[in-house]
């Protein structure tokens, strides 16, 4: 499942970084601290490998 935008990828990233011991979790805030407790690696993985190029800032309210 491909990141929606690049806010979605980025936090996706941190929240990878974070389940894989790379940074603390202590310092994910908003989504990440999310994702990191919902999503299983892999999860993360094909959010956070989705290229930025094409993607919007921020995804769009409907």
């Amino acid at each position: 499942m491909p990141a929606k935008s690049k806010a979605q990828q980025k936090a996706a990233g941190a929240a990878l970084s974070a389940r894989r011991g790379e940074t603390p979790k202590s310092k994910l805030k908003g989504a990440s601290k999310g994702m990191a407790r919902s999503m299983t690696e892999r999860q993360l993985e094909d959010l956070a490998e989705t290229r930025r190029k094409g993607l919007p800032e921020k995804k769009k309210d409907k």
